[in-house]
């Protein structure tokens, strides 16, 4: 294993060569170690360098630490220079097998990009990107990766007065569609056309050598963002703040902030306490990654052809494959969750069917469908489920209809529904209570149990019975809050 920084080699402008402000004592509250492995990173064998290392205190040979430099439309409003104002690239890993990760810190002090902030995180938005993270990944979903999470001994002031941690993030890369935006607010055709070069060799070397490496990158793009949206869809989650800043050109999800999973199905649901206006709801998330996507062509439109008009349908060309990309892998997704093995119109329709019956209901999504597969032989415990509705009778005849046609045993059926449908997921109110007795009694037990019980989210795991159960109504998790 070694450190490089490639993005540190790029000119001055395109970030600010900082190294992360010293914490005055910090702790180890949980390393990744099968990650760790797996990067091949070099650690101390002590708890106590293990905290300097991730707080930012000490630095292992070959970091080089950087903020980047990123714009960003905010719920839909263009912020012209907004860059990393609380995390700091250390650097790249290279594994011996030629894989290439950013290490970032997250909440590691102030950088020219923090507007006035302390660039601290407080522990509760670390505990929550931590579990969350690590929830995605074992779900199958692209994601950034917790490394490792540590208190730095001091507080951060926001409502009140807070413990103070940091994160420390693993990532194909940090690039985002805000970057390309940054210097396209500069016309900087040069810095565009940087790091346009940058992301193909990086993330993307199937475009180098195409006609117009730029739209075949968009094209890319496209293509990884549709996938991630539909696996996003299939298990209830919302992101909160699909900012542009906030979407990774990698394809893999980032910045866990007012995120959650759905409890009870509601296509318009919203968390986050500041989208007002349901911008980033459950259902608009699609919409908005097109929309996000549309801002990225239009960054690259002077790297498509020197005729604008001819620039426009390159890029209006390549961006009309997302609707057609995303409706085949979400289709595809939510057939499998009913047992299907291809998707289809029948397929699909019975989907929709049982969503409104969901909705109309108040059933939970996530037990909805991992209780389906027991339906698949008896009925009787699902269709509890929609005490209120006797239409599911109905859709359950149809169903085991659309079943027999399956090339495929029923054991088969419901093993393949077992994987596709977890029966553990990051409620809400399971993390609000861990980072709570975090926060107030220095208490990481149920921080632990979550991350540990998340690992193998699609395994029953009997003793862990009480994180399966939605949220009681005292319990449930009407708001989430950005950790800034």
């Amino acid at each position: 294993m070694i450190f490089d920084n490639t993005y540190a080699r790029l000119p001055s402008r395109f970030f600010q060569q900082i190294s992360p402000v010293v914490v005055e004592k910090p702790s180890l509250i949980r390393i990744n170690t099968p990650l760790a492995k797996e990067l091949e990173l070099p650690l101390p064998d002590n708890q106590i360098q293990l905290a300097e290392l991730f707080a930012g205190n000490m630095l292992l040979d070959g970091m080089d630490p950087i903020a980047q430099a990123y714009a960003g439309h905010q719920f839909g409003h263009f912020v012209p220079k907004l860059g990393d104002g609380r995390a700091v690239l250390l650097g790249e890993i290279l594994t011996s097998k030629d894989a290439r990760f950013d290490i970032q810190l997250k909440g590691s002090g102030p950088t020219t990009f923090s507007r006035g902030g302390d660039g601290r995180s407080p522990l509760g938005p670390v505990i929550r990107e931590y579990i969350v993270s690590e929830a995605m990944h074992a779900l199958g979903i692209p994601t950034t990766r917790a490394l490792a999470m540590v208190l730095t001994g001091e507080k951060v002031h926001r409502e009140t007065e807070l413990p103070g941690a940091i994160l420390t993030r693993i990532a194909r890369s940090f690039v985002r569609v805000g970057t390309f935006e940054f210097f396209a607010a500069r016309q900087d055709v040069d810095g565009l056309k940087q790091l346009t070069d940058f992301v193909i060799q990086r993330l993307y070397p199937e475009a180098l050598d195409t006609e117009i490496p730029a739209a075949t990158l968009l094209a890319l793009i496209c293509d990884s963002q549709a996938r991630l949206l539909a696996k996003w869809m299939s298990v209830g989650f919302i992101h909160g703040v699909m900012n542009t800043d906030n979407t990774a050109l990698s394809g893999e999800t980032i910045d866990y902030g007012p995120c959650a999973f759905m409890d009870h199905y509601d296509p318009a649901q919203v968390f986050s306490s500041i989208d007002h206006q349901g911008r980033y709801a459950y259902n608009q998330q699609p919409l908005i990654a097109q929309w996000n996507l549309g801002c990225l062509g239009g960054c690259l439109m002077p790297l498509f052809h020197a005729d604008e008009d001819a620039a426009t349908d390159i890029g209006e060309t390549v961006l009309a494959t997302f609707t057609p990309t995303f409706a085949h892998h979400y289709r595809t997704a939510m057939c499998a969750k009913i047992g299907l093995s291809k998707e289809s119109d029948d397929g699909f329709a019975h989907v929709k069917r049982l969503l409104e019956l969901m909705h109309q209901d108040h059933a939970d999504f996530t037990e909805t469908f991992r209780r389906l597969s027991g339906a698949v032989t008896e009925t009787s415990s699902f269709a509890a489920l929609f005490s209120t509705h006797p239409e599911i009778e109905h859709w359950l005849s149809d169903w085991h209809v659309l079943l027999g046609r399956e090339p495929r045993s029923k054991e088969s059926i419901i093993q393949s529904m077992r994987a596709t449908n977890p029966a553990f997921i990051p409620r809400n109110h399971q993390v609000e209570k861990a980072i709570q007795a975090a926060e107030t009694h220095g208490d990481f037990s149920k921080t632990h149990t979550l991350i540990t019980l998340l690992d193998a989210p699609f395994s029953d795991q009997p003793k862990y019975a009480e994180y399966l159960l939605p949220p009681t109504p005292s319990e449930q998790v009407k708001q989430t809050f950005c950790g800034t």
